[in-house]
């Protein structure tokens, strides 16, 4: 019987977890996975992934496909997963996917959000899916930083120094500021991004919003300036892969 290509839906806490892709000896999503998927199907199974998530960053609408044979029940199957995978992983769908699909290479856009709380008082609730900062933000400030991102831009000074990556031009179709009273959601889509890219952009305007960096100062660094002239790389617990579309 021919093997036949799936497509997992999946939400995670990163908590914990040493990030999406496998590693020997730590606890990590694929790994997990990868075993639940083995246990299940009897035959060894290998994912491909729309984002590699680091260690403690989060997923909503994290997307990964694989080959099995025979075929399984895609219902039954996400049942089973649910049954074996750590409480900090869900797989929210298991589904056909068409011949030829890649949940990585088949992608045409990534959605990522990074959450602040902003109040006087941290949260006990929140503080595994936001960075919590107490001093004062100007989000109108923040929200025309995110402005300057959208477009085509070199984002080297987002990317640590030494890099996989050759190529740091990356076209954002989105980026802004939305605040909910003591929340404030940076939301920002493109077709791929670099390592640390959201994280150091998110760093950055967070400075702007806090007065220690100008807007013009922004507008320089994508313009494909170095590392050490960009903000901070803010805390991987705000960020979250919300969507992969196709």
């Amino acid at each position: 019987m021919p093997e036949v290509k799936l497509r997992l839906d999946i939400e995670y806490d990163g908590t914990g977890f040493a990030g999406w892709a496998r590693q020997p000896g730590l606890a990590t999503i694929e790994g997990a996975i990868e075993e639940a998927l083995t246990q299940i199907l009897q035959q060894q199974v290998k994912l491909a992934v729309a984002g590699r998530t680091d260690a403690g960053v989060h997923a909503r609408g994290q997307v990964a496909s694989l080959e099995a044979e025979p075929p399984p029940q895609p219902e039954r199957l996400r049942r089973s997963l649910n049954q074996l995978l750590p409480c900090g992983i869900a797989v929210r769908a298991v589904s056909a996917a068409p011949a030829g699909f890649d949940a990585r290479r088949s992608a045409r856009s990534r959605t990522y959000s990074y959450t602040v709380l902003n109040r006087a008082w941290p949260s006990p609730f929140r503080r595994r899916y936001a960075y919590y900062h107490q001093g004062r933000l100007d989000l109108k400030l923040m929200q025309q930083a995110a402005s300057l991102a959208l477009g085509r831009h070199d984002f080297t000074a987002f990317t640590p120094t030494v890099s996989e990556h050759n190529y740091f031009d990356r076209e954002i179709t989105r980026s802004e500021w939305l605040g909910r009273e003591d929340m404030w959601i940076y939301f920002i889509r493109s077709r791929s991004f670099l390592r640390n890219m959201v994280r150091v952009l998110a760093g950055t305007m967070l400075e702007i919003g806090r007065g220690y960096r100008s807007l013009d100062s922004l507008a320089a660094l994508l313009d494909g300036a170095g590392r050490p002239q960009a903000g901070e790389t803010a805390p991987a617990c705000g960020l979250c892969l919300e969507e992969v579309e196709y």
